[in-house]
Formats: C-alpha cells, structure tokens, sequence
C-alpha cells in the first residue's frame, strides 16, 4: 500500500499561480504512475494529469493543457502540479493518485492509493 498527502492548496485570485505537492511513503517501489484528479461540489472526480512514476510520459486533461504542469521528484518522493493562469472553474479538492497498472491513467478507477485531498480555490 502507498500513503499519499497532499499540500499546498489555497484560495487565490484569477489569473494566479499555485503549486500543490504529494509526498508518496510506504511501497513506493509499487507505483507506474501518479495522477492528479480534481472533485468540485456536485460533480464528478475528474482527470487532470499524469506522469510516469519514472519520469516522463505525462497526459494532460484538455481543460488544463497548457496552464498545468506536473513534475516528479523521485529522491524526495513527491509529484508537483503547477498550476498557472487559474481560472474560477478551476476550483476544486485535488486528489493525488497512485497506480501500479499502465494504460487508462484517465480513469480514476485504475488508481489504487489516493490522498485526501487538497482544497483550491480560485476567486474572480
């Protein structure tokens, strides 16, 4: 099992940037990939990016291409998500996610660790 925590979430204007980490423990050496998945009130979880527990091979939703970045720090066990150029529909609790499979990393249902979530909120 990976333990995911995830930090770094805040309130912040449109047009702002924000930067939210997670922090991957326990069996660590499991994990192909890590998503990041957003949740806003009434709506379904949905996919935002990925990346390759290795590095590289990264997929980005097309709602946040362009904007977002995600990034891994494999001595430090941690994946980023740079968040730039925000919008309101952009907030939301973020979700980090593990999974030990390839293939289908937009679905949530391939991911088997999650973190509990970090809030953003993005004022206009």
């Amino acid at each position: 099992q990976v333990q995911l925590v995830e930090s770094g979430g805040g309130l912040v204007q449109a047009g702002g940037s924000l930067r939210i980490s997670c922090v991957a423990s326990g069996r660590t050496f499991n994990i192909y990939r890590m998503g990041w998945f957003r949740q806003a009130p009434g709506k379904e979880r949905e996919f935002v990016t990925t990346i390759m527990w290795t590095g590289g091979s990264t997929d980005y939703a097309d709602s946040v291409k362009g904007r977002f970045t995600i990034s891994r720090d494999n001595a430090k066990n941690t994946v980023y998500l740079q968040m730039n150029s925000l919008k309101p529909e952009d907030t939301a609790v973020y979700y980090c996610a593990a999974t030990p499979y390839g293939g289908q990393w937009r679905s949530a249902a391939r991911y088997t660790d999650w973190g509990q979530g970090t809030q953003v909120t993005v004022s206009s």
